[in-house]
């Protein structure tokens, strides 16, 4: 499969996995979901919590404490510096932006030193240059960081976030019993949509749930929530991003179903560009959160990011993988000695033939690049009219070819491969074909 290894032994159970994946995804289909029309592609954006924490120090750090300020900055950078342009368009507010106490009507307060203009002011300041704005509560007593929960408040804060023009509620679980969440969670989804604001839910509710044993009742998450988080937290490294991995490749027969328009798995922000990743496995990241139809939720400084980190999340092509229309969960098709390959069909179909996306991933750890060499066909894409494939990070165009076509691909450590196979129509079916293509990645 590797470099000084034999060919991969590949099965036609490798194909049958791709063909039962198709068959979910009429299943989901057939789910009705949050009817809010909204997230009928990954919500992208940017989220403040994984790199600047609860930092609520404005004295002696008030360039990176949580405040208006931080906020409005990174606001204007992406815009400024191309993230918008390429779709990001939520700035989310995470914990710690509140006072320690309600207000005497029993509202929400947004702690008066580091939010001085009100979070009505600063939406209006995100919506005036054109993204949106998101906010965090918390579905018990207090948020994570012992701020006020909205136990007891629910309507009054949904109609406040309403009031404020919010177009994002990410929903935490502290402090609060998971087996209250299969209707506490429902009760406050529905006092978002009865405001008549439409407002993405964002729900934390099978990630407690798991954590206390409990079976979470995706058929309903599904209904209530556009998109919801299901394990830890991520951490600033590469160990936390390959444990997520882990987690959705091992348990994908459970999660990857759930997925589509409107109803998202969200295996957490992308952590690109801050300490814990180096550059190849910044763009393993990003790859595989495409290839798993994941929310892009950048929690990074925008105003130190280094250009290559930039470039990363800024990649068009991955993004289309991500914000595919058919919204189809990929998954992980093969894995052996470090070597593992993730598949997600994608638009466009022709007849009954998918295109897809492939990610070819290296978690060995020997320091030298491995070489994949696999046939299409062995990746489960058997049209007879071909496929154009293109790589995704070296932006180049390998033509059209056939399932028999054997390609070889060389994986940097804790690096990726990302190919796009787009099915040809009919007429193209002709075209000539190379029987063995190499690809490379630039060292």
């Amino acid at each position: 499969m590797f470099h000084n290894s034999g060919p991969p032994k590949f099965s036609v159970i490798l194909v049958g996995i791709l063909v039962a994946l198709i068959g979910l995804f009429s299943l989901v289909n057939q789910i009705s979901a949050l009817d809010n029309g909204l997230a009928r592609t990954p919500p992208m954006g940017w989220l403040s919590w994984e790199r600047f924490r609860c930092n609520t120090d404005c004295d002696g750090d008030p360039e990176n404490c949580i405040s208006e300020r931080l906020f409005r900055t990174m606001t204007d950078l992406v815009v400024s510096e191309g993230y918008a342009q390429a779709g990001y368009s939520y700035i989310n507010v995470d914990d710690c932006w509140l006072e320690k106490s309600r207000g005497p009507q029993g509202q929400l307060v947004a702690d008066r030193k580091r939010f001085p203009s009100g979070m009505k002011a600063l939406s209006d300041y995100v919506h005036a240059r054109g993204l949106k704005f998101g906010i965090y509560q918390d579905f018990g007593n207090y948020t994570c960081a012992g701020y006020p929960g909205i136990i007891g408040y629910s309507h009054l804060d949904a109609r406040l976030f309403a009031d404020w023009n919010v177009d994002y509620v990410k929903l935490d679980g502290c402090y609060s019993l998971p087996i209250d969440m299969d209707i506490g969670y429902p009760e406050f989804g529905r006092l978002l949509n009865s405001t008549g604001r439409p407002m993405v839910y964002s729900c934390s509710w099978p990630v407690y749930q798991i954590y206390a044993g409990i079976t979470p009742n995706y058929a309903s998450i599904i209904q209530h929530c556009n998109l919801w988080r299901n394990f830890d937290d991520i951490q600033d490294s590469w160990a936390s991003v390959e444990s997520i991995i882990d987690y959705y490749g091992n348990n994908q027969d459970a999660i990857a179903p759930n997925a589509g328009p409107g109803h998202w798995n969200d295996p957490d922000m992308l952590i690109i560009g801050n300490y814990g990743l180096s550059y190849e496995q910044s763009k393993t990241q990003f790859a595989l959160w495409a290839i798993l139809a994941a929310p892009l939720l950048m929690s990074v400084d925008l105003r130190t990011i280094r250009p290559e980190y930039k470039a990363i999340l800024q990649n068009r092509k991955i993004i289309a993988v991500d914000q595919d229309p058919l919204g189809i969960q990929g998954r992980r098709i093969y894995k052996h000695k470090g070597i593992e390959i993730w598949s997600r069909p994608i638009a466009p179909i022709y007849q009954t033939y998918y295109s897809y996306a492939v990610a070819f991933v290296n978690r060995r750890s020997d320091g030298t690049p491995s070489d994949v060499a696999v046939t299409l066909r062995e990746l489960g894409l058997t049209s007879p009219t071909g496929y154009r494939v293109e790589d995704l990070y070296e932006d180049v165009d390998y033509g059209v070819l056939s399932p028999q076509t054997k390609i070889k691909v060389k994986v940097n450590p804790s690096g990726v491969v990302i190919l796009r196979a787009d099915v040809q129509p009919e007429r193209f079916s002709r075209a000539p074909f190379n029987p063995l293509t190499y690809f490379r990645t630039k060292k």
